[in-house]
């Protein structure tokens, strides 16, 4: 445990902020590809593809921040608000590259979508379930709401995070390695979040 308290005492003067740079580095390589012109044969859905993975990423990681606390003792929880906001970022591009460069603005054809096409439907939702974390993922949304009431609602990162790998497998609608693992990895996540809720559970009541 000495190892991890020297690395938190060295992460404690670390600020979270040059996190946001660091989390746009992606986005300026796929800037580049755009300007490039190296973007494949259909520049629209590799970008859209792009961008969602980033998301997705993002979203894993601030999910591993809580694991890593627990089995190594390396606490990263004031770098988690960041990765959830750059998530968020690349999430709301990837919504944009599809309903501005896809669609083309045709809401109909959008709607329809929506509700008839399962991985989107899914992927909305998550979408979705993103807007009011990021709304309140700031220290007044705490103190107004309270901490407990503050908790709950960012519990919803749980089952997002889970439609968002989902959507992922669907959209490719075949098993390939990158969506496997990304899938499996988010299952993992969840599941030893679901094992540390039934232990709280079991405590309580002994």
């Amino acid at each position: 445990m000495g190892i991890a308290q020297t690395i938190n005492g060295r992460l404690r003067k670390v600020p979270a902020w040059p996190l946001y740079p660091l989390g746009l580095l992606p986005a300026l390589w796929i800037g580049w590809l755009i300007f490039t012109d190296d973007l494949g044969v259909d520049p629209v859905r590799e970008l859209e593809h792009r961008v969602g993975i980033w998301a997705l990423r993002f979203i894993l990681a601030g999910l591993c921040v809580t694991p890593l606390r627990k089995w190594t003792g390396v606490s990263l929880i004031k770098y988690r608000r960041a990765l959830g906001l750059i998530a968020f970022f690349y999430a709301v591009v990837h919504v944009a590259v599809w309903v501005l460069l896809d669609l083309q603005l045709r809401w109909g054809e959008m709607w329809s979508h929506i509700v008839k096409q399962p991985y989107i439907t899914i992927g909305m939702a998550a979408f979705v379930m993103m807007i009011p974390l990021a709304i309140t993922s700031n220290n007044l949304s705490v103190r107004k709401m309270g901490a407990g009431a503050w908790q709950r609602l960012h519990k919803l990162v749980y089952p997002l995070a889970f439609l968002g790998a989902l959507h992922f497998v669907l959209v490719l609608k075949v098993w390939s390695q990158s969506s496997f693992v990304y899938f499996a990895i988010t299952i993992a996540l969840l599941a030893v979040r679901l094992v540390w809720s039934q232990q709280r559970l079991r405590a309580r009541l002994a």
